[in-house]
């Protein structure tokens, strides 16, 4: 299922996730600069957090509340081995009922569940994106 979106109808792509993804595990794919962190910013104030979302590059994972629970959004860009994936608790973040959002899940692959949903950003041109749910 694909979406053409441009950056300023975020609101459309983040409604065609929240209703057709199979999952509360969002594993996002794209090149650096797609716009998966301001996907991810829609999705975490769309679902109610108070605070803005940004990026934990550095430390791997932030955390938002909401009134339904928290949401945990990683970025495994940064890091060099699953160790350390295991080091930070992965394990027990991904058994959580919670939200996850996760960015560069290549790096994490063999602990994720079959049933998480795939999320694809594709780049068009500069203010144009193609998202596939997969």
């Amino acid at each position: 299922m694909s979406l053409t979106y441009d950056l300023d109808q975020l609101d459309m792509a983040v409604n065609h996730i929240l209703e057709h993804t199979k999952s509360k595990t969002l594993l996002f794919y794209g090149e650096m600069g797609a716009g998966k962190t301001t996907l991810i910013r829609a999705l975490v104030s769309a679902l109610g957090a108070e605070e803005s979302a940004s990026s934990p590059t550095f430390s791997l994972v932030n955390e938002y509340l909401t009134p339904e629970g928290p949401i945990y959004h990683f970025d495994f860009y940064r890091i060099n081995s699953k160790a350390e994936a295991l080091d930070m608790g992965i394990e027990d973040y991904l058994d959580a009922s919670a939200w996850k959002f996760i960015e560069w899940p290549q790096k994490i692959e063999s602990f994720l569940d079959e049933n998480s949903q795939k999320v694809e950003i594709l780049i068009k041109n500069t203010d144009l994106r193609l998202l596939k749910l997969c």
